[in-house]
């Protein structure tokens, strides 16, 4: 076969399996927003429309003082470094925010990282061998799963959220040198909150390490917004918490992995995504280092969160949606059709209500959903506006009476 051959077969091939997931109606288009991220947003054919599908916790993605703080972090320290950390890429302003994260986290050292799917990514690698074991959640993110991937460790995994499971796979890991217990605090696609404190109670008991992710959490679960670790009462007794600045810390990019001091220096020698990626961006680490200062000085933004959560999970059940159980913003509308998914966010597009479906393999078969996420920055009229739109077609689809 001739390599001009193979080149029109592989395209086509891909372009045969695009075709198909269109006409089954599982083809995911993107949204292009023309304006800052917020709870409104305006796209790029110019309509405005209440944003529910954004990790804006906290609301400051579009915040004017994220954007001044941002510009004073430029004009100080540069737009990039060109380097990464180990040779010519650390400022004062990346060895501040790690220090401010391990102060509001609760640990004495951070690490940040260009994304926290290379925090994730190069966590494991460094710290455990052939001799150790990993003990997974099996809804874990791909991150932490690709990250288990590329370390030699023995690899076990628990039903999601079962603690006797997870005590049988601790049984079965004793043998091991160090075995370290790794669970999402917040599951994304559902809003479960991990057994944190069940799950610190198992590790005691078995002498096992507990890592826990903690990107949709950190910034507003807790009486302070510490995270999961504070939600369930655990501080000082986490070994290992990776997150992100991408989500309610800002909005933008980074991670970062915090933890005992001889963990992080261990990263900062061993860590490949950390010595083989560029510096964080200056704008961000400065921006980032004002949220950390807002969040420590008041829980309004947490509070305004909490309520809107509150106020909307009561009234889309009320209307006749099933949802996932909870009290996390994520708010999964179970819809369990993955073409009627796609069918119900095309239509609430139309009726002014940016929201994304989800199906297999994002979730489980037969599972699928629009995932609401609220936000701090949501006003009263902006949810209700969109629990009329959401009554609205969910009546024209048949999907509630």
């Amino acid at each position: 076969m001739s390599h001009t051959t193979s080149r029109t077969n592989f395209i086509h091939g891909l372009a045969s399996n695009l075709d198909n997931l269109r006409e089954q109606g599982l083809y995911k288009p993107e949204r292009v927003i023309a304006s800052r991220q917020g709870s409104e947003v305006t796209c790029d054919d110019g309509r405005k429309l209440i944003n529910l599908c954004a990790n804006n916790y906290l609301g400051l993605s579009g915040d004017e003082s994220m954007v001044q703080a941002s510009i004073a972090a430029t004009e100080q320290y540069g737009y990039g470094l060109s380097s990464v950390r180990f040779i010519c890429g650390t400022q004062t302003v990346h060895k501040q925010l790690e220090t401010a994260l391990s102060a509001f986290l609760g640990t004495e050292d951070c690490i940040l990282y260009a994304a926290a799917f290379d925090a994730n990514g190069g966590v494991f690698e460094p710290l455990f061998d052939e001799n150790d074991a990993i003990i997974s959640d099996a809804l874990n993110h791909a991150s932490i799963i690709d990250g288990i991937r590329l370390c030699k460790a023995a690899r076990f995994r628990y039903a999601h959220n079962d603690m006797a499971d997870l005590e049988k796979q601790l049984i079965a890991a004793a043998d091991k040198r160090h075995r370290i217990i790794v669970t999402d605090g917040v599951f994304s696609m559902d809003g479960t909150i991990a057994q944190l404190d069940k799950i610190c109670d198992l590790a005691d008991k078995y002498d096992a390490l507990v890592m826990i992710d903690e990107c949709h959490a950190s910034g507003f679960m807790g009486a302070t917004g510490r995270g999961t670790h504070e939600h369930h009462n655990v501080l000082g007794r986490i070994d290992i918490i990776t997150g992100t600045l991408g989500k309610a810390l800002g909005g933008a990019m980074g991670g970062f992995t915090a933890a005992r001091k001889e963990v992080i220096d261990t990263l900062r020698q061993k860590s490949r995504p950390y010595l083989f990626s560029n510096t964080l961006a200056p704008s961000i680490a400065g921006a980032s280092l004002s949220v950390l200062e807002r969040l420590s000085n008041s829980t309004e933004l947490r509070d305004r969160l909490h309520a809107n959560t509150t106020h909307f999970r009561r009234e889309i059940e009320a209307l006749g949606f099933t949802i996932k159980p909870g009290t996390h913003p994520v708010v999964p509308v179970m819809l369990f059709d993955a073409p009627v998914a796609q069918k119900f966010a095309a239509r609430l597009y139309e009726l002014g209500v940016l929201v994304t479906g989800f199906f297999y393999p994002v979730v489980p078969m037969g599972q699928a959903r629009v995932r609401v996420q609220l936000s701090a920055a949501h006003t009263t009229d902006q949810l209700n506006t969109a629990l009329a739109a959401f009554a609205q077609a969910g009546r024209e689809l048949n999907i509630i009476k």
